[in-house]
């Protein structure tokens, strides 16, 4: 008579047997899902501000668009600078830029654009350089911090193609990570010139339509 093996027992624990541990489940998914529907949610909401402050100066402002011929391309450059420096002193640069096309020649207006919006955007990375900037946003910017380490110089310049906030946070990795200067200036500079060209080129062909149009509605 042969002794009968009893299968081992599955709820058994020893050193062999011991159950494994399933591995905690993280929210790494859902976090980012959440992060790019935020980028998304600031980016568009950008979009409709600016379409929103171009018609309000059509409406309002018209005395300053039929003055504009008067500050020139330095002008452009200027306020393109200082709406991209200036956080507490907001200047709606692209709507300068939009008129500006409708005005002067486009091409040049947008060139001259993308470079003050590039020159402008240094301030972030010198703070984020010497590292005195004031984040707000941990966990945005760890994400900009994280995007800069790994594509580089690809991050500022899709993230500067599209009118966004988060641009600002990007600068700020950019200094901190001691990335280039002149290499940020470079991309800044590239993607934000592809933004002002489409404004300047949309108002070349539709500022003195839209005046006409507000006249008839107006009048």
């Amino acid at each position: 008579m042969t002794d009968q093996i009893s299968p081992p027992n599955p709820l058994a624990t020893g050193p062999d047997l011991a159950p494994q541990a399933e591995p905690a489940s993280t929210n790494a998914t859902p976090a980012k899902k959440n992060n790019l529907k935020n980028i998304v949610l600031h980016a568009g909401a950008i979009i409709v501000a600016t379409v929103i402050t171009i018609g309000l100066f059509l409406v309002i402002d018209r005395e300053t668009i039929m003055q504009f011929q008067r500050w020139g391309y330095f002008g452009i450059f200027l306020t393109s600078l200082i709406g991209n420096a200036s956080i507490a002193l907001p200047i709606p640069s692209l709507f300068f830029t939009f008129v500006g096309g409708g005005t002067f020649n486009w091409v040049i207006v947008g060139l001259v654009s993308g470079v003050g919006e590039a020159l402008g955007e240094s301030t972030g990375y010198l703070a984020g350089y010497g590292g005195s900037a004031i984040i707000e946003d941990r966990d945005l910017y760890q994400k900009m911090h994280g995007w800069m380490e790994k594509y580089g110089g690809l991050t500022l310049f899709v993230l500067s193609v599209v009118p966004n906030p988060v641009i600002d946070l990007a600068g700020i990795a950019a200094g901190a990570s001691k990335f280039g200067y002149l290499r940020f200036l470079v991309y800044c500079w590239a993607g934000k010139t592809i933004k002002t060209m489409v404004f300047a080129y949309a108002g070349a062909h539709s500022v003195n339509w839209l005046l006409h149009y507000i006249d008839g509605f107006i009048g």
